[in-house]
């Protein structure tokens, strides 16, 4: 499986990368069949609070795409509410196989 981050506007950390790379290795480990996941980072009205959005898109063989999009104070809760929303939709698209 492949994974794709991007931050637009900004540089992501070091940090931030590998907690992307945590968060996703272990939705793959329990959906061994995911191909791809592309995580988009961007900032949102710098001046607003809950202004960090995370799009995680999952492509997953012989099914339409996952796309989730959370927005959060931070990064990290942000992917979190993301994967959090992508178990229950990767569940049911693996009980269709």
């Amino acid at each position: 499986m492949e994974i794709k981050i991007q931050a637009i506007h900004f540089d992501a950390t070091e940090a931030l990368e590998q907690f992307v790379n945590k968060k996703i290795e272990k939705l793959a480990r329990k959906n061994p069949e995911i191909l791809l996941a592309e995580v988009n980072l961007k900032v949102v009205k710098p001046e607003a609070a809950k202004n960090k959005e995370a799009i995680i898109t999952i492509k997953y063989p012989q099914a339409a795409d996952i796309v989730v999009n959370k927005t959060a104070d931070t990064f990290e809760e942000a992917i979190d509410l993301g994967i959090a929303a992508l178990e229950p939709q990767l569940e049911k698209v693996k009980a269709r196989k």
